[in-house]
């Protein structure tokens, strides 16, 4: 593990695999590091090619959480990352983190291009939006220690599980308490995501500044807002380009992921 200090003094934790140029890896929400096999092992795939970065967002794992948060604290520790990297980086995002990514290179000019697959966006009625409200009550479940609910909150509303399933959810004790060790994070993804999952059209200035090459992905068997919202990413985008992986879902086999990101970069 190594770790980069971000503009506020925040440590930021992550590991380092490979060599070539480099590629940043950008998690969705609830996952980190200790969580999330999967991410390590697109991070070896792709280090047979570039230098890998694979980190901790703020609060969570091996991650500093310097408060007060605000979603530009998030940016500025991506853009650390990219200043350890040499002052450029090639960075992917993962759903909440692939709308990360994009702000960041909105205002980074070190990233030289962004692949996201199956972003959090909601952009038309295929399935229920979140609440309007949906960032100020996971900001209020965080700051009274609500985690459950939190999660719970974030299961429903976010990803669309149905509620009767979190009772069997909560039966896995490891994983569960691995989500609501960082339920106060949901906010935070929240702060990026909640105005485009509100099942309306992208807003069309949001990225007018990213104007450089970008990968929309998503997997085949996924849902159909997800394609609508990818395919509605890749439109307000100047030079996006589409990829839908064959038999895939948000939970991506990072096999059939790696080689397309390797083409991409």
């Amino acid at each position: 593990m190594q770790t980069v200090t971000s503009k506020d003094g925040t440590k930021i934790a992550f590991d380092k695999v490979g060599s070539g140029p480099a590629v940043i890896l950008v998690n969705g929400a609830i996952v980190y590091r200790a969580f999330d096999p999967s991410m390590a092992q697109l991070a070896e795939l792709l280090g047979q090619h570039f230098t890998v970065y694979n980190y901790d967002r703020r609060g969570r794992g091996d991650s500093g959480d310097t408060q007060p948060f605000a979603k530009e604290r998030e940016i500025e520790d991506l853009q650390a990352l990219v200043e350890d990297a040499g002052g450029k980086a090639m960075v992917f995002g993962i759903s909440s983190g692939g709308v990360l990514s994009l702000d960041a290179a909105a205002v980074t000019p070190g990233i030289t291009k962004v692949g996201v697959y199956e972003p959090a966006l909601i952009v038309d009625d295929s399935r229920q939006p979140v609440p309007t409200n949906y960032t100020e009550h996971l900001t209020t479940l965080a700051a009274q220690g609500r985690r459950d609910e939190a999660v719970e909150y974030f299961l429903t509303q976010a990803v669309g599980i149905p509620a009767e399933y979190i009772g069997g959810m909560k039966q896995d004790q490891a994983t569960w308490s691995g989500m609501t060790g960082v339920a106060h994070t949901l906010a935070y993804d929240a702060a990026f995501v909640g105005t485009v999952m509100q099942g309306k059209p992208l807003p069309p200035d949001r990225w007018v500044k990213v104007t450089l090459p970008v990968l929309v992905a998503d997997g085949g068997d996924s849902s159909a807002w997800v394609h609508h919202g990818a395919d509605a990413l890749a439109n307000v985008l100047p030079h996006a380009s589409r990829h839908t992986l064959a038999g895939q879902t948000h939970m991506v086999d990072p096999n059939v992921l790696a080689p397309v990101l390797i083409g991409f970069f």
